[in-house]
Parts: C-alpha cells; structure tokens; sequence
C-alpha cells in the first residue's frame, strides 16, 4: 500500500461502511480527514477513475429485496472468452470470475424476483449452450465485505438478523440506486432523492430503517479489492454433513482472512459442496495460510474441499435490483 497516498488510504480504510447519513455525508468525512468537502468529492473522484473504488453507495443482503443466485459453467478453455461475453452482457450479472476448477466460469446474478432470475440463468444456457450450476443460498454466516488496507482483518462475523418485515413497495428503487451508487456531489442523497422524487429527509430515514433492519449490510466507499493488492482470491466449498453446518460455518465466519462465509444448496451427484468461504489475500501464501487455519478448525478437521483461486475477473459492479440496465 506504499503506492497510495496517505490520505487516499485513510479515506479508503475509514470510510468502507457508516457513511455519514447527513445532508452533507462528504463534509462530515471531511473534518475528520482534516480537508474540505471538495477535496473529499475530489480524492473520491479521482479513486474512482483510477478503479480502486467501484462507488460509495451500499450492499443489498441477498434475497431480501431481490432474488440473487451464485451459478457456474464448466466452458472449455477455447470458449471462455466467448461464453464470459455472454454472461456478462446480463444486466443482472454483477460479478463474474475465472476460477480454477473444472466448473470454471462463476457468477453472481441478481434480479428483481425469482420469475426474472429464473429467465436470465435460462437465457445463459440457451446462449451459451452448457448446462448451469444454480447454488441458492441458503443462510449466510458473514457477509460483511470490507477490506481493512492497514493491518490485519478483523472478522465480522454477520450475526445480525435481518427483518424483511419493513420492506416497503417504494424500497426497491432506493435500494437499486444505493447498488448503482451515490453521486460524488455535496448532497448526494439530495440528488438521489430528486431522482427518485422523494425528499431528502424520508430518504435518509429510509436508509436508516434499512440499515437497522440488516437489509443493507453495508453503506459507505465499495473498493475494488484487486486494485488494492488483494490480487490472490480463492473461494473454498466444503462437503460439509448438513447437521454440522451451523457449526463449521460459524467457525469459518470468524476466521481473520475469511471474508465470506455462506450455506448454499448442493446439486446431488454433481456438486455436493454446502459450505463456501472466501479468502482475499495479497498473495497465493498468504491465502494458503488463511486456508491452512481453515482446515485445522475442529469442525472442518478432514472434511472434503475444493479450493477455487480466481485467474481472471471479467465483471465487477453492484447488484441490480430493477430491469433497467
């Protein structure tokens, strides 16, 4: 991280979660930097250009105001390009990875309910002419996605409920908006309300309910982690027996150097892993150390695994929750 400006890397540290829900959220960041609210929209800015932030705005909890799948096809290495074209080109499609495995093209899709998931994954197939792996999730044990720059991780283990009772009608559109991002200007959420003819005031209420409610997991600067060294990524799957999920995936959840840990839906006689966790590391070492404590927690002592490091990511943004692209 010697290559960021100080400054930069406070800001980047700082700022990944509890974004100021204020009329000017820039300022508040602002005086704690010891800059102006120009310089902040400015630095922001120029990170952003620079692709080492992908916005400032939030993370959806999935399957709340949206339905989201993480799905893969095994594509032969002659078609990769060609078949991650065509999964990319879905609006929907907000993250996509080449991974080290037979089954080597992974995505993560999103749409705004199940009628409208089932149809993308279906035209996927139709286009790319491989059947799909379809890995609901099931229950996650952390999702909390932050990436410290300075020091090691702290786990953060996502142990809070989510009460999908609030959800309203008019939520979704605020909650697409947040995916997209918030405009760098001195009252973003000013602007955003604006765009959504709404006003200030209930949006940033909103927001807050939503936040309380864990149906945003996350408000603040959304980093791009491979921009920012976290270059060497391995997602694990373990064939973990379902009655001690909970428990292994508790332990994964607070693992230093775990980023995600979640319970998906195996695929009999295909794919029988339930247990996932995600390890983001400087290094291939570093991850391997990572997965080295992994594999000597009690609960997942001998148990089967894949280890899946990405080679090449060709899509990254936030989730869609509308139709509109």
């Amino acid at each position: 991280m010697d290559r960021i400006d100080p400054i930069d890397l406070a800001l980047l540290d700082g700022f990944q979660r509890d974004l100021p829900l204020e009329s000017h959220p820039y300022a508040r960041i602002a005086a704690g930097l010891g800059l102006t609210e120009t310089e902040v929209i400015d630095r922001l800015s120029r990170l952003q250009a620079a692709g080492r932030i992908a916005r400032v705005g939030g993370t959806v909890r999935p399957n709340t105001a949206g339905a989201s799948t993480l799905a893969a096809l095994a594509v032969p290495e002659d078609r990769i390009d060609e078949v991650a074209a065509i999964v990319g080109a879905e609006a929907g499609v907000n993250h996509s990875y080449q991974r080290e495995n037979d089954w080597n093209l992974w995505f993560v899709a999103t749409a705004p309910d199940a009628e409208a998931l089932a149809a993308m994954l279906a035209r996927i197939e139709t286009a790319s002419g491989l059947p799909l792996l379809d890995l609901r999730l099931i229950r996650p044990f952390n999702i909390d996605l932050g990436f410290p720059l300075r020091g090691d991780r702290v786990a953060m283990p996502g142990k809070r409920g989510v009460e999908t009772a609030v959800l309203r009608a008019d939520d979704k559109p605020l909650l697409d908006a947040l995916c997209r991002g918030l405009d760098l200007t001195p009252r973003p959420y000013a602007t955003l309300a604006l765009r959504l003819g709404r006003d200030e005031n209930s949006v940033l209420s909103r927001i807050g309910v939503l936040l309380a409610a864990g149906i945003l997991t996350r408000l603040g600067v959304i980093v791009r982690h491979r921009a920012l060294g976290f270059t060497s990524n391995a997602m694990v799957v373990w064939d973990v027996p379902e009655a001690a999920t909970l428990a292994a995936g508790q332990a994964l959840a607070a693992l230093p150097g775990v980023t995600l840990a979640y319970e998906r839906r195996p695929v009999a006689g295909v794919w029988p892993y339930r247990l996932y966790c995600m390890i983001h590391a400087r290094s291939r070492a570093a991850a391997e150390e990572v997965l080295a404590s992994a594999r000597a927690l009690p609960a997942l002592t001998g148990i089967d695994h894949r280890v899946l490091f990405s080679t090449r990511c060709f899509k990254q943004s936030g989730a869609r929750l509308s139709e509109a692209a």
